[in-house]
């Protein structure tokens, strides 16, 4: 019976690296199909064996790093080993029937050739079936069951990635049959980066710019670009208001494959939160494991590091707060972490304390470009 249980998803189980593979709609529709088929044959057999249902684990215990073999880009795996949705234990037998509900579903977007976001996907699964969706964050980690269920990207399942991403400075992007956009005149609030990963693998890229400057916040970057920072540092400027998400880390990861010769350096809070950021960018992330090779750079840490803690006023420090100490210990344990990033974090963790970009401001409005400036002729990023 446990044989048979393990061998019913064969099909998705046969590779040596897990990864997430960008699909053609009726490929996708393909393996959704062989996956209900190997569901159907279980249930008809005389001991069925229906209670779990095997999932790459996402968990960072399950997660490695892998260097590039002709680049300086890491990235993280995940490795083979299964995590399971059982429909025998009370509180994860509606985590089990979630993962069919988003494959109907995504099955009906693909026959439509629709393209959809997570919102309106939480939307439409919570009239249709309310009884198992009553929040976005199931939806969410639904999807990502798919993805490690199906090992296909989210967008090759027809979900589009919601953006909050903005780039500003010295490079032209152009849609098929549109405009070409200048992104050093769009002002403080940039270009709006969209959601959807075709159109931005589509994009054509043009840039005279020397740096990629990757900024945490929102108002940093309306600072830097209403300033036109990218014109005294020849630069693009990119920021996906805090945490990043896919579409953004998408578009920067393009841009690096595009641009390979531009520094791509990270301005963030020296915090643990900031690291974590940073950490994003670079290596991807853990719940992404499956298409983090996808969206992985070789980002620098630029500032704020505990060498620029002399810049800033001793009551513009702040002590850390106990999401810092979460987040802190999740980066001690991770895999992913390099040594001089270590002692940074170690740094933090000694002082108590945390730093924001704009704590800087106590040297003038305009002072973050000469900062940057600095860095980069100092060549002090690690």
């Amino acid at each position: 019976m446990d044989d048979l249980r393990k061998s019913s998803m064969k099909f998705f189980s046969d590779q040596q690296l897990c990864y997430a593979d960008v699909l053609p709609p009726h490929e996708v529709r393909a393996r959704i199909q062989v996956a209900v088929l190997n569901f159907l044959k279980i249930l008809k057999s005389p001991d069925p064996a229906i209670s779990n249902l095997p999932l790459i684990n996402r968990k960072s215990s399950n997660s490695r790093v892998r260097e590039g073999l002709f680049t300086e880009v890491s990235w993280l795996f995940l490795s083979h080993s299964f995590c399971q949705r059982s429909l025998m234990r009370a509180n994860a037998a509606k985590a089990f029937i979630r993962v069919w509900k988003v494959m109907e579903m995504c099955f009906e977007i693909l026959i439509e050739e629709k393209i959809v976001t997570q919102r309106e996907l939480f939307y439409k699964l919570l009239c249709d079936s309310p009884d198992y969706f009553s929040s976005q964050l199931q939806v969410n980690r639904t999807i990502q069951d798919v993805v490690a269920l199906l090992r296909c990207s989210r967008n090759s399942l027809g979900i589009m990635a919601s953006s909050k991403g903005l780039v500003a400075g010295r490079i032209l992007f152009q849609e098929p049959n549109q405009e070409v956009v200048d992104c050093s005149a769009c002002g403080s609030s940039g270009y709006a980066i969209s959601g959807d990963l075709k159109l931005l693998d589509s994009l054509i890229m043009k840039t005279d710019a020397r740096y990629i400057i990757v900024v945490e916040k929102h108002a940093v970057f309306q600072r830097l670009a209403e300033d036109h920072v990218f014109n005294q540092i020849p630069s693009i400027l990119l920021t996906a208001k805090g945490y990043p998400d896919i579409a953004t880390r998408f578009l920067l990861h393009r841009m690096s494959r595009a641009f390979p010769d531009l520094p791509i350096l990270a301005l963030v809070d020296w915090n643990p939160a900031g690291l974590a950021i940073l950490c994003t960018y670079k290596f991807g992330s853990i719940g992404m494991g499956l298409e983090a090779y996808r969206y992985a750079c070789n980002v620098k840490w630029l500032g704020l590091r505990g060498d620029d803690l002399q810049l800033i006023p001793e009551q513009s420090l702040a002590p850390l707060k106990p999401r810092d100490l979460q987040i802190a210990k999740g980066l001690i344990s991770s895999v992913i972490l390099q040594e001089n990033y270590r002692e940074e974090l170690a740094l933090m963790m000694q002082s108590g304390k945390r730093a924001e970009i704009e704590a800087l401001y106590f040297h003038g409005y305009d002072y973050l470009g000469k900062f940057i400036a600095k860095k980069i002729v100092q060549a002090s990023y690690i």
